[in-house]
């Protein structure tokens, strides 16, 4: 029997979505951790298959939540064990923390809100399309840090996916989102659709309805390929 994944998300209704159905599909149970509702993070990632850190409403930058200092520290020592570590969103932009990349705002206040082109660098191409138009739901982006290959770019926000080792991946965006998803993060999240560079509804329904088919059939390559970098060996 294959080991669990870790799934680490940030609210008690949090739904790990497309990305937890898909890993079911590949006969991988799953291990929900609310970290920031208390639960606690694992001391060995021995009995895991990986670990994914998913997004948020809160922000990278806010280090007066012990869950956020706590999330911080772990993710090098995840990525060091050689286990399979993936960060979404929030996750990416911890996970740039913790290499020393700063996390902040688009100087000009762009948000990404809806479908929006990614495109893999030459470095990139084992994971991610030459392009694709994903879901986005950020208002703040990470720096490369140092010791970090960026995989994927964008427009407004260039850094879209990093790799640190050859196990450590962090994606800007939400391969996860399922339309329901997108339908509840609109009502709940409807006051982020002001912002600039936020798409409307209408085009949310558009763009999922043009290129989500494509992302439904990516997603499950995508997962099988992050699998496979585990490090560990046996």
């Amino acid at each position: 029997m294959k080991k669990p994944v870790l799934l680490v998300v940030h609210q008690q209704h949090s739904d790990p979505g497309r990305i937890g159905l898909r890993l079911r599909t590949m006969g991988y149970p799953l291990h929900i951790c609310r970290h920031a509702c208390g639960d606690p993070l694992p001391e060995s990632l021995d009995d895991y298959s990986g670990v994914i850190i998913f997004g948020g409403p809160m922000s990278a930058n806010d280090d007066h939540e012990d869950f956020i200092r706590n999330e911080i520290d772990f993710t090098p020592k995840a990525i060091e064990s050689g286990a399979p570590f993936l960060g979404v969103c929030l996750g990416a932009q911890i996970m740039a923390r913790a290499y020393g990349g700063a996390v902040s705002e688009h100087p000009e206040g762009q948000v990404e809100i809806g479908y929006y082109p990614v495109r893999a660098t030459q470095a990139g191409e084992t994971f991610f399309p030459k392009e694709m138009r994903i879901f986005q739901w950020h208002r703040e982006g990470f720096e490369l840090p140092d010791c970090a290959t960026l995989l994927a770019t964008g427009d407004q926000y260039r850094n879209q996916a990093i790799g640190v080792g050859p196990n450590g991946i962090g994606i800007q965006f939400h391969p996860e989102v399922t339309e329901q998803m997108n339908r509840r993060w609109l009502i709940g999240g409807a006051h982020r659709l002001e912002s600039p560079g936020a798409q409307q509804p209408d085009a949310h329904h558009a763009g999922r309805a043009e290129h989500d088919p494509f992302v439904d059939r990516w997603v499950d390559e995508f997962l099988a390929c992050w699998l496979s970098t585990d490090q560990r060996g046996g």
